[in-house]
């Protein structure tokens, strides 16, 4: 029997890439001579990625950008944060034990991100977590990315894994979304990056920490959603 898989997203869940992101927007707004965001109020976009930061960021000075304009600049924000991979990057309390406590399990471990698949390949690599993950796709892996459910699917398929014993975990409405579309069960955490709360999307489980991802929840949530035990 394929042994169940827990796929993650990466930013805002697995990961506290914030301080990186919010560097490398600060960096391109200063090229185009705006002044930096407040990173606090900021955080919540972080998770619609740089062309969406950028963006919120000349709404919310009130300024005029313009397409060839926002292509110079998003270009600048992922030269930047390429180049500063890991910074100040890590993973969220209690991500090791938790990929310790299913990696014991004998469960696959994947990774379904929007982020460019070589940014989190980088990512992943300089904080010496490549060797749990079985399957790593980014936004470029495939024709198509989250919301669409292919994008989790075929991950799954590329772990070796099966739809019918999988979970998965994210922080966004986009997470969650995916995961319903695709059948599968989603455990939301409500620390990640949104400017909704998670409650709002009806996921199946929401976690504020990763101690509270244990083996029989995961168990739990996978049998409810087919039927099928989890061993």
């Amino acid at each position: 029997m394929t042994r169940p898989i827990i796929v993650f997203d990466l930013d805002g869940t697995l990961i506290d890439t914030a301080p990186d992101l919010l560097d490398s927007l600060n960096h391109t707004l200063a090229a185009g001579q705006l002044p930096a965001v407040d990173e606090t109020g900021f955080r919540r976009f972080v998770g619609h990625g740089g062309r969406v930061m950028i963006e919120r960021a000349y709404t919310a000075q009130r300024k005029t950008l313009v397409a060839d304009e926002h292509d110079r600049l998003f270009g600048i924000f992922l030269d930047h944060y390429t180049l500063n991979i890991p910074g100040r990057s890590q993973p969220y309390p209690g991500v090791l034990e938790a990929i310790a406590r299913f990696e014991k399990a004998d469960y696959a471990l994947a990774v379904c991100t929007n982020k460019y698949e070589a940014n989190s390949l980088q990512l992943i690599e300089a904080l010496g977590l490549t060797k749990h993950f079985t399957a790593i796709a980014g936004q470029d892996t495939f024709p198509f990315r989250k919301p669409d459910p292919r994008h989790l699917t075929r991950t799954i398929e590329l772990a070796g894994g099966d739809p019918t014993r999988a979970l998965m975990v994210g922080d966004s409405q986009t997470d969650i979304d995916t995961a319903k579309a695709a059948g599968i069960p989603v455990v939301a955490v409500d620390f990640g990056y949104t400017d909704r709360h998670v409650r709002e999307f009806e996921p199946s489980a929401i976690i504020s920490h990763f101690d509270e991802l244990t083996l029989d929840l995961a168990a739990r949530l996978i049998e409810s959603a087919n039927g099928k035990k989890v061993s």
